[in-house]
């Protein structure tokens, strides 16, 4: 009777996974030997593994079984095919090259081993990077925050001079691909403030309006209507891309039902059918929900009339719409939504 209600138990009880499994693992290893596991992660990965270990302190034998049957199924699956490949594949070379040719293969063939520097960012916090920053030319900062998540970069962007700011973000936006000087004046900064010892490399694609875009996305919204003001002062044609990277058509699904009914009433019919006829079905549901039934009818079977329609006129239509939804907002009409942050 014991024996069958253990067993009762124990098929009840959630088998850990995922974060869980990989933190209950990592308890069961020594010291040293968690540490080593986690010196190969990133700091988001270490910060979330270290917060589930504290959540699977008690946990049963069998769930521990289970992990533990979890990670010896997914190992088997897996070879080693791949460890000491560099020793396996120079010692081929020089078999059938002989050592100068075969140092010469390899340094075309073996993938650069360098540390990125730029790693050493995600472990530092955002008023760090601020005042690292701060008194290097702008290019070297917008270098900095473009190989920043974008919300971290927000962080550190709000907290430089207002007066750089703008210029910072119009750098980012203009970033092509990255020099090996560029990148050594930016190692030259590190080793100064970090006193680390790094490697210099080639090339590093970061920037563009995109990046720029995510940037601004994560500030407050009073700092974000400042930059892109600036940026039309600046380079209205970069300010207007950055700003349709920013807002895009799915992010109307953020507005409540009275804005969204507003933004609404202020397009007009030929426009709306043609935007929604490329719009995702949850999106064109929630706006149909804003009108009356007769209205919604309307626009459908004029969607259905039409029939098919050229992608570049729903992009232009949906355009349209994100430029009224940016108007109304400017206006003080509508609030957009997704900055929470601010108060009057």
């Amino acid at each position: 009777m014991a024996e069958a209600d253990t067993l009762s138990r124990e098929a009840s009880e959630r088998m850990p996974a995922g974060c869980e499994a990989a933190a209950i693992l990592l308890m069961l290893l020594s010291e040293e030997e968690a540490a080593d596991v986690l010196a190969r992660l990133d700091p988001e990965e270490v910060q979330a593994l270290g917060g589930a270990m504290f959540g699977v302190a008690d946990v049963t034998e069998h769930q521990v079984n289970g992990v533990l049957d979890l990670f010896v199924d997914r190992a088997r699956a897996r070879t080693t095919i791949g460890f000491a490949a560099d020793r396996h594949i120079r010692g081929m070379m020089e078999r059938a090259l002989g050592n100068d040719r075969a140092d010469n293969i390899m340094a075309r063939i073996t993938p650069p081993t360098r540390t990125n520097t730029l790693d050493a960012l995600k472990w530092m916090d955002p008023r760090t990077i601020a005042t690292l920053i701060e008194s290097e030319h702008p290019q070297i900062g917008a270098l900095v925050l473009a190989h920043l998540d974008p919300p971290i970069a927000a962080d550190v962007l709000q907290l430089v001079d207002e007066e750089a700011q703008t210029d910072l973000i119009y750098r980012i936006a203009k970033l092509g691909p990255v020099t090996s000087e560029a990148l050594e004046d930016l190692e030259r900064v590190l080793l100064r403030q970090l006193g680390a010892t790094m490697r210099g490399g080639t090339t590093s694609r970061r920037g563009g309006a995109s990046e720029a875009a995510k940037i601004v996305n994560n500030t407050r919204t009073t700092a974000e209507q400042r930059i892109i003001r600036s940026l039309n002062k600046l380079d209205k044609t970069l300010a207007r891309t950055i700003e349709d990277e920013m807002f895009v058509f799915d992010n109307l699904n953020a507005l409540d039902e009275k804005n969204l009914g507003t933004l609404l009433r202020g397009i007009d019919n030929s426009i709306l059918v043609v935007a929604l006829k490329g719009a995702d079905e949850k999106l064109r549901n929630k706006m149909l929900g804003c009108m009356s039934s007769r209205a919604a009818q309307s626009i459908v079977d004029e969607m259905a009339e039409r029939g098919p329609m050229r992608l570049a006129d729903v992009q232009d239509a949906q355009k349209e719409m994100l430029g009224i939804a940016r108007q109304l907002a400017a206006a003080g009409t509508i609030s957009l939504g997704g900055k929470g942050d601010d108060y009057v």
